[in-house]
């Protein structure tokens, strides 16, 4: 695997991931997760580890999607793990992601809800 940038901080995930989603690297998206993350996606279901989260992401990035950086939310952060959020740009739902602290200090996805809607009124 080649060597990636690492996220320093929780906010560096959501840079990295528009950098590498807009290149195509699926593998370079599924190095921002932990090896046994999950992953809400697609919508109504759960993608688990890694290797599922590149694997979807080679799917989802072979049609060249485009994603624009969201402004991040202030992170919440308790000792090794922390919160982070993006309201959408098209201001439908939110983003949210937990993430944790790997030994060497940088950052990594643990749980990821990319979608949420809005509730119904």
């Amino acid at each position: 695997m080649p060597e990636y940038e690492k996220a320093m901080r929780p906010e560096d995930i959501t840079r990295l991931f528009v950098e590498r989603s807009n290149a195509g690297d699926a593998a370079g998206v599924a190095a921002l997760y932990e090896e046994d993350a999950v992953l809400a996606y697609p919508p109504g279901e759960r993608t688990v580890g890694r290797s599922a989260i590149h694997a979807l992401w080679q799917k989802v990035l072979s049609n060249g999607p485009r994603f624009e950086p969201e402004q991040p939310l202030p992170t919440l952060v308790s000792g090794d793990i922390a919160l982070t959020s993006t309201p959408p740009g098209d201001g439908t739902g939110a983003r949210a992601q937990v993430v944790r602290r790997q030994p060497d200090g940088s950052w990594l996805r643990l749980l990821d809800q990319p979608e949420f809607a809005p509730p119904a009124r």
